[in-house]
């Protein structure tokens, strides 16, 4: 779907690298290494997007470092369109919001810093969660997606052991 709205499999992959998270940051070379593209072809792209002022850059220490642009008025709604399109908003529809005692849901890994793979990570925060349940629920909101869930449980006192960086993780749901 997304796709054919937007030709540029490149400016797709870099919506999603930055428009998921908002703390994924990335330089130049190391997109085109993650990417597998020419560094022009990257380089093209980012402009494009700086341009419209969907991203930004700071210069740190002689390279530029580029990060989504919060303020932009259409970053939510970029945003909100990238997880759908992913199946994160599904995690969250038939999973997350589910799980009883739960307190908060994070991603963690590829889909947290905007490169989604074959499997999701998911680290969920709660006390007195049912394990069976869980996995029952893991199991059916897998049948609606294109990857497969691998999670896990912590007390809230365990989470800074899961959650180091948060360019690499993204909170999804919390229950205040």
């Amino acid at each position: 779907m997304l796709d054919s709205l937007i030709t540029s499999k490149t400016r797709i992959k870099l919506l999603m690298k930055f428009f998921i998270n908002s703390d994924t940051t990335a330089y130049l070379h190391n997109l085109a290494s993650e990417f597998g593209e020419s560094i022009s072809n990257i380089r093209n792209e980012l402009n494009r997007l700086e341009d419209a002022h969907l991203i930004e850059s700071r210069m740190v220490q002689n390279k530029k470092l580029y990060q989504a642009n919060t303020k932009h008025p259409y970053y939510e709604n970029i945003h909100h369109l990238l997880l759908k399109y992913v199946g994160i908003d599904q995690v969250v529809d038939i999973l997350v919001k589910s799980i009883v005692h739960l307190e908060q849901a994070y991603i963690t890994d590829g889909f947290a810093a905007g490169t989604p793979g074959n499997i999701i990570d998911l680290v969920l925060v709660g006390r007195n969660v049912d394990d069976d349940y869980l996995n029952k629920l893991v199991r059916k909101t897998e049948s609606n997606l294109s990857f497969k869930i691998r999670y896990i449980t912590v007390k809230p006192d365990e989470l800074s052991q899961y959650i180091h960086d948060k360019s690499k993780s993204l909170l999804i749901w919390t229950a205040e």
